[in-house]
């Protein structure tokens, strides 16, 4: 079902391809790590219209709210808390097909209806989180966790 919520023309996996050397150009020279995750955000935000992109950085013992397209969200997150602090704990991505079905989420939005967390891992140590979420139920499959781990890998921390 994942596959049929495309938002601009082409399949997901032909729109990410397109939009990955344009995401390389914008982090390629750049050194701060604000700017960078600001305009992976953007990039990935514009390009698929998802309800809301992000990223959670660790800081001390919680992952906090980073630079973000979307509405208000939740400020800090605990470790293990909801889907964030999961994939932080566990150190993976995390696809939620149905967010009210995952024990402990946390409700910034009742729109949000499905998520993906990919860690950010440098030396074996998650630093952050990206989060995207969707209005759409099961909106996120493979695909979107295979390229968004690659992208996450290529930001320069």
């Amino acid at each position: 079902m994942a596959e049929d919520l495309k938002v601009g023309a082409g399949s997901k996996a032909e729109q990410y391809e397109e939009l990955i050397p344009q995401i390389k150009g914008l982090l390629e020279g750049e050194t701060d790590v604000v700017a960078n995750l600001a305009n992976v955000a953007a990039a990935l935000k514009e390009q698929f219209k998802w309800w809301w992109v992000g990223f959670y950085m660790v800081k001390e013992s919680q992952l906090v709210l980073g630079p973000f397209q979307g509405p208000i969200a939740c400020t800090r997150i605990a470790l293990g808390r909801g889907v964030c602090g999961s994939a932080w704990k566990e150190a993976k991505t995390l696809v939620v097909p149905d967010v009210e079905q995952f024990p402990g989420h946390i409700a910034c939005s009742s729109l949000s209806r499905s998520e993906i967390v990919v860690p950010v891992i440098r030396n074996g140590k998650v630093l952050g989180v990206l989060d995207v979420d969707s209005e759409h139920l099961n909106y996120f499959d493979e695909t979107d966790r295979q390229y968004l781990e690659a992208i996450v890998a290529a930001i320069p921390l």
